[in-house]
């Protein structure tokens, strides 16, 4: 329960960013998605220490970076690899589409969900047989729900700093303005305008460290990805 509790908090982190930037034109660096860049890998065929680092080769910092990607990346699909301090790697796909559409579905080791239609949050538990309703404007703000896709204004609810560069990538850290929004600060990692690794501290000193792989920008995503309807015999809790 308090492995899936962490999930839980982390799925909402990643899912509904309120990023409030502009930035001039540009284009998404190529690189990023060729084989030698390591993002063409199963991640499901990799123990979490293997997986291929990235490199960046743009010359801007991760706030510039982050500007890049709000502005030009308006949907995209990938992989994504997490493990908490202590316990195992979980793994699983990621897909959003701007503003406010997104899912972050855990495949392995066991499934969990958490959607958005644009309206509703859904956060689904096979094992529980439950499912979590919330607005989609009271999962973001000033909870962990702010962080990578979306539309909005992320200094409302964080503020932002540059950290030093690191393993071949840029680094930023966001750090919740409400002390109880149930994590210490979250870093960020980009290369070439696209977010790489994320490493989050919670509230109770648990860290996660996520690995993104397989970023496809831009992709074309089925409606129905972003789409949840509740299996029959699901208790569902409308937050």
């Amino acid at each position: 329960m308090k492995k899936k509790a962490l999930l839980a908090t982390i799925t909402l982190i990643l899912a509904t960013s309120s990023w409030g930037v502009q930035a001039q034109s540009m284009t998404v660096s190529p690189g990023f998605q060729l084989p030698e860049a390591g993002l063409n890998t199963d991640l499901q065929n990799l123990q979490f220490e293997e997986i291929p680092a990235v490199k960046n080769t743009v010359k801007a910092d991760a706030s510039q970076q982050l500007k890049d990607f709000v502005r030009n990346v308006k949907s995209a699909s990938g992989q994504f690899a997490q493990q908490t301090t202590g316990s195992g790697a979980q793994t699983g796909s990621f897909g959003f589409e701007r503003p406010g559409k997104f899912y972050w579905n855990v495949a392995t080791p066991y499934e969990q969900q958490v959607i958005s239609d644009g309206k509703i949050v859904y956060q689904y538990d096979p094992d529980l047989m439950q499912v979590t309703q919330r607005p989609v404007d009271q999962a973001v703000g000033a909870s962990p729900a702010a962080i990578l896709f979306g539309s909005g204004s992320l200094d409302e609810s964080f503020n932002v700093s540059v950290l030093p560069e690191q393993n071949g990538l840029v680094w930023l850290r966001a750090t919740p303005k409400v002390p109880d929004a149930g994590l210490s600060h979250v870093d960020i990692a980009f290369a070439n305008n696209l977010p790489a690794e994320l490493v989050i501290l919670d509230s109770f000193g648990q860290t996660t460290s996520i690995k993104m792989r397989n970023f496809k920008s831009n992709a074309k995503i089925p409606a129905s990805q972003f789409q949840f309807k509740a299996p029959a015999g699901v208790d569902t809790v409308r937050m």
